[in-house]
């Protein structure tokens, strides 16, 4: 089991003085089977009275407005977190099972459905209906689907924005986490495999100490339901482990940014994000 200490600041500098802004954060782990928050804060910077509640997909959200003006937005989200080893046990549901399955429950089948963001090429779907025709098991399959849409991706930053699609990000190569999770939740959903798009944190430095403290990243995986969810991150090539903080779930990025919201009174505003990682036990 390992204890990490995720600070994660962000927030926006604007390019004159801000009138007021209504925003949204999603940036609080909450406690599951595989994770359990000791702790969790959100201080918002000019203060702010907020509302919190969880949305359909179950992220817990901050819901705020600043009404002064202002020229800078800042959160800064503590949370200490206990996240468990995870067991990925054989499920032995096949094709028709499953078929059978997702149509009957909403928490399947909405994750079947394309979105702008993540509708695939026709290569990745080619590719995708290729390894499912060697696999009896949906989850073999969707393993291997990922796996080499990682593998095939190269990790680049600054090429692609959040706006950017599963075509886009494939045509070029080139992306980062939340690039090639979409990718692979658009290869899945192509063979009938319901999969779900992750956010959260990664802890970069498997041998890192206790007390020291790692530069991160918000992170992006997938997930995808043959029997129960399994995780997997293509981004790395690994299985979702003890590393991995889960912040919350959706069909694609849109569903779950960290911060997002709307302003009045200047033309223009420059988002900053810093993400330490410290692992305490």
């Amino acid at each position: 089991m390992n204890r990490l200490r995720i600070r994660h600041v962000t927030g926006y500098r604007y390019q004159g003085e801000v009138e007021a802004s209504y925003n949204e954060a999603r940036m609080l782990p909450v406690s599951s089977a595989d994770q359990f928050v000791l702790y969790s804060s959100l201080d918002i910077s000019p203060v702010s009275s907020n509302h919190a509640y969880v949305d359909y997909w179950g992220t817990q959200v901050s819901s705020f407005e600043v009404l002064t003006p202002h020229t800078e937005l800042t959160l800064t989200a503590t949370s200490l977190v206990e996240v468990r080893p995870r067991t990925h046990l054989a499920h032995p549901m096949g094709w028709p099972e499953l078929a059978g399955v997702t149509v009957r429950s909403t928490a399947t089948v909405e994750h079947m459905r394309q979105t702008r963001l993540t509708e695939p090429p026709e290569d990745v779907a080619a590719l995708a209906a290729e390894i499912v025709a060697r696999h009896q098991s949906p989850c073999e399959a969707a393993l291997e689907i990922c796996a080499a849409i990682g593998d095939r991706m190269q990790y680049v930053q600054g090429v692609t924005g959040v706006h950017s699609t599963a075509r886009e990000a494939w045509g070029d190569g080139r992306g980062v986490c939340q690039d090639i999770t979409h990718i692979a939740l658009g290869a899945l959903r192509s063979v009938g495999i319901p999969a779900r798009y992750v956010s959260g944190y990664l802890h970069p430095r498997p041998d890192a100490g206790i007390g020291e403290t790692i530069r991160g990243e918000s992170h992006a995986w997938v997930e995808w339901f043959c029997g129960d969810w399994r995780g997997f991150d293509p981004t790395n090539s690994i299985d979702i482990g003890d590393r991995h903080v889960s912040v919350g779930r959706g069909r694609d990025y849109n569903d779950v940014p960290p911060l997002r919201g709307v302003f009045a009174g200047t033309s223009g505003s420059e988002l900053f994000v810093t993400v330490e990682i410290t692992r305490e036990a």
